[in-house]
Parts: structure tokens; C-alpha cells; sequence
């Protein structure tokens, strides 16, 4: 997921000042510094996700937030079999932390066009380091939800806990399952709270590779437990969706 170990310096202090700036609603916590594949890279897939906004439109259903997780996701059979019936943009990068989502937020990802609906799942990368704070990561992705709200206060947002990584319980996950300690509380209003994290745990606490085939990427079954865990929501908010012949799918 994070493989270069690569900064970008100026996407990290314009999260950090957006930060600063809301430093008492956000418990003045400040988001750890994430990697990311390269400049490059990464500029390459920011510049994707805003065409895949531009092709859909001024309206569309449901846009999904995240990192590699999210991102593994977009141009699969799983994908359009899932989502294809609605206009659905995936907006994930891979190693991207909090404060990466937050700069895209800020830069443009929530400008021209109207969502129905965020789906939201980021954090993990921020966890990596060994004095990483499951505090700060929540109070990143309290960032991101005061801004999609601030921006598309129509939308609504299903917020997804945190996945369990590693095959056998260990540190990452409990760092993680604080995580989602927190981010619970964020529920309310336009915000639901789906914890899907203990539907990819065996009954010994184990994770299989038929979910997630490095204990942390999902597996397409892995993607069925999400889309299934969130469908009942997204058709109370969105609808049926289009036949999946009519609808615009990402290429």
C-alpha cells in the first residue's frame, strides 16, 4: 500500500493547516505525516478522480472516499456489478492518509457537481508508524466529514470503521479498533456509522485470504461484504440505480 515512502510536503502542510485552523473542534490533535507511492504518482490518480467528476456530471450518486482499499476497487467486474446501476465515482489513492484526502477535499474533489451520498473509509494509513495515535487519525477523518459537510451539505455519508489487518489479532488491529472508537461517536445527522471490521474475522480471529488476500487489500469477496453491508443505505438514499446498460460507470 505504501511501498516509495515518498512525502509530499505541500499536500501535508495545507492538511495541517486546515487542521490548525479547526484545532479546538477537533480536540487540537494534528494528523500524523502519511506516505504515498510518489509525486508523480499521485498527481497522476488526482488528476483521474477529477475527470471521472468531470464525466459524470454535475449530479451524481454516490462518491467514494478513500485509499488503496477504495481505489483497488474502481474498473473491477466487482465494481460494475455492484455499482454500475448508479453514477458512482471512486475517489481513492492508494497510501493516502487523512491529511492526502483532506488536500484533494480542499483542491477541488468537492467543487462542480452535487453527491447524494460519500462513502468514507480512511485512516489505516495513518497507523503504520509506531507512534502513530489512533487520536489523530480520528481527528483527520473528523476534518474530512466537517468539509464534505461544509461543501456538499445535501450529502450524505455512510462512514465506514476501519478494516482489521494482519491474519492473526495483534497491535494494528487494536490500533485500528480505537480508531473506530472514536469515529463511532461522529454518527448523527447526515453521517451513519457502519462498522463492517468484525465481518472479516473468522470465529478463531483469524482473516482469510478469501477476504483479503494480503490480510489488508480486499478480496472480490471482501468487496461483496462491503457492498452488501452498505446496499440496504444506499437504496434508502439513492434508489434502484439504472439498468447497468444506462448507467455511467468508471472506465
Amino acid at each position: 500500500m505504501i511501498p516509495f515512502h515518498r512525502s509530499i510536503p505541500a499536500l501535508i502542510l495545507s492538511a495541517l493547516g486546515f487542521l490548525a485552523a479547526h484545532a479546538q473542534e477537533l480536540e487540537s490533535t494534528t494528523p500524523v505525516a502519511g506516505k504515498t507511492n510518489g509525486e508523480k504518482w499521485w498527481n497522476g490518480n488526482y488528476e483521474r478522480i477529477n475527470t471521472d467528476l468531470k464525466t459524470a456530471g454535475d449530479k451524481i450518486d454516490i462518491g467514494f472516499i478513500g485509499d488503496s482499499i477504495t481505489a483497488r476497487w474502481r474498473g473491477s467486474e466487482n465494481w460494475t456489478r455492484h455499482w454500475g446501476a448508479y453514477k458512482a465515482v471512486n475517489m481513492g489513492i492508494g497510501g493516502d492518509g487523512t491529511q492526502h484526502v483532506l488536500w484533494r477535499l480542499q483542491n477541488g474533489q468537492l467543487n462542480g457537481y452535487q453527491a447524494r451520498m460519500f462513502v468514507v473509509l480512511i485512516g489505516t494509513n495513518n497507523l503504520w508508524g509506531k507512534t502513530a495515535k489512533p487520536a489523530e487519525a480520528a481527528a483527520g477523518v473528523k476534518a474530512i466529514l466537517d468539509l464534505i459537510q461544509a461543501r456538499q451539505p445535501q450529502a450524505k455519508i455512510l462512514l465506514m470503521s476501519l478494516l482489521p489487518t494482519g491474519e492473526k489479532p495483534g497491535p494494528g488491529r487494536d490500533s485500528r479498533a480505537a480508531v473506530n472508537e472514536i469515529i463511532s461517536k461522529y454518527a448523527g445527522g447526515p453521517i451513519t456509522y457502519v462498522d463492517i471490521a468484525g465481518k472479516y474475522l473468522q470465529p478463531d480471529g483469524t482473516i482469510s485470504k478469501e477476504d483479503m488476500h494480503d490480510f489488508l487489500h480486499l478480496a472480490p469477496k471482501g468487496y461483496d461484504i462491503w457492498a452488501d453491508a452498505i446496499m440496504p443505505k444506499v437504496k434508502e438514499i439513492v434508489g434502484e440505480g439504472q439498468p447497468v446498460e444506462k448507467a455511467v460507470a468508471p472506465r
